[in-house]
């Protein structure tokens, strides 16, 4: 009869030592958080010399990084007007506007101006008449000019299209009725 109070015993000293190792557990993972978090303020508090991330001018910013925002308006821009949601167009043409402003930080305005320009003025043009067919030929316009400006800047390798799949199941990309 004295062993249901041996384990008992037995089993409240375990319960009471799976406590332990896990409080101490929380409490060192507590310390690490704090002590990572603690790194990460005095990190962003005192950049390394040198270090432009903490500039948030376009100039620090890669244009590889600029370029794969424009291919994202790009490839919305052209379900956009696809679709002939129109706003929604006029929308991406004007965030593919300030993104080309930052690379003509980067590359100077000129080789903006001469590969897209003409290509944006005229989907806007587009968008504003609502006609699908001057967009198409005005989107394939910033494409080549897109390749153009590739090819002129050795990198004649990257080369933009038409979108053939949407990537943004979670858009929808009708107009409104």
């Amino acid at each position: 009869m004295q062993r249901p109070a041996a384990n008992r015993l037995r089993r409240s000293v375990s319960v009471n030592a799976v406590g332990t190792i896990w409080m101490r557990a929380i409490f060192a993972a507590l310390i690490a958080a704090f002590v990572f978090s603690a790194g990460m303020v005095c990190a962003q508090e005192n950049p390394k010399q040198g270090d432009t991330s903490a500039d948030e001018s376009p100039s620090s910013l890669h244009l590889s990084d600029i370029m794969a925002r424009q291919q994202m308006r790009h490839i919305k821009l052209w379900f956009a007007g696809e679709a002939g949601d129109w706003p929604l167009s006029d929308y991406e043409v004007d965030a593919l506007k300030e993104g080309f402003e930052e690379i003509a930080q980067l590359l100077g305005d000129e080789i903006v101006r001469q590969h897209v320009g003409g290509a944006i003025s005229d989907l806007e043009k587009s968008i504003d008449a609502k006609d699908r067919n001057a967009f198409v030929t005005a989107f394939d316009r910033l494409s080549a000019g897109c390749n153009a400006c590739h090819h002129t800047l050795d990198h004649a390798f990257i080369v933009i299209q038409r979108p053939v799949l949407l990537p943004y199941s979670d858009q929808s990309f009708s107009p409104e009725k």
